[in-house]
């Protein structure tokens, strides 16, 4: 038996953010950080939109993305294909990105929104045409429904629900139009 890169797009994501870490908090903080303000004339600040989902605050900040990242990516590549996913991530991660600079007064790091998007996308992997994964809904009220919850509660203050939120909105979306695309070219296929 070998050691096989089975899902390059999850891998890659979680060394290079593993890497960014080690390289220690002022490097997070200069290049993977959205401000809550943006200075349209520099190019740093249209990098971090997206980069942000590779720095992380704290080791635990860290494992904790990356040990669902690691359980969910692999199944996601194989079923969209490894661009697909990227693609997927860096919108999720550059949407919420502008939000933040939108609409809210807080600094933004970690891969969040992207954990929450493959949760909510991993709900579809088995979608047919015209119906509703009732795990969907049931994955929708549990994680998305808390942190609606939670963004009411003073207590969460430090975590960015409002990541948690967009990242499973838009696995949501990613989940419907690609599991409708794919149903459509398989009837295609078969015709």
């Amino acid at each position: 038996m070998k050691i096989t890169y089975n899902a390059p797009f999850t891998l890659t994501f979680a060394l290079i953010a593993t890497v960014i870490h080690f390289l220690g908090e002022d490097f997070t903080k200069s290049f993977f950080v959205v401000q809550p303000t943006m200075d349209f004339s520099n190019l740093l600040d249209y990098f971090r939109l997206f980069s942000h989902a590779i720095g992380h605050g704290s080791w635990d900040h860290l494992f904790g993305n990356f040990s669902l990242i690691l359980i969910l990516g692999p199944i996601l590549e194989e079923k969209y294909g490894t661009k697909a996913l990227l693609v997927m991530s860096f919108i999720t991660a550059l949407f919420t990105g502008i939000f933040n600079v939108m609409f809210l007064s807080t600094g933004l790091l970690g891969a969040s929104g992207i954990v929450f998007m493959m949760i909510l996308l991993s709900s579809f992997t088995n979608m047919k045409a015209k119906t509703i994964p009732l795990t969907f809904i049931l994955v929708m009220i549990l994680f998305v429904g808390k942190e609606i919850l939670n963004s009411f509660d003073p207590q969460h203050a430090q975590t960015s629900q409002f990541a948690h939120i967009l990242g499973g909105i838009f696995g949501a979306v990613f989940g419907f139009f690609t599991g409708n695309l794919s149903d459509k070219t398989t009837k295609t296929a078969t015709s």
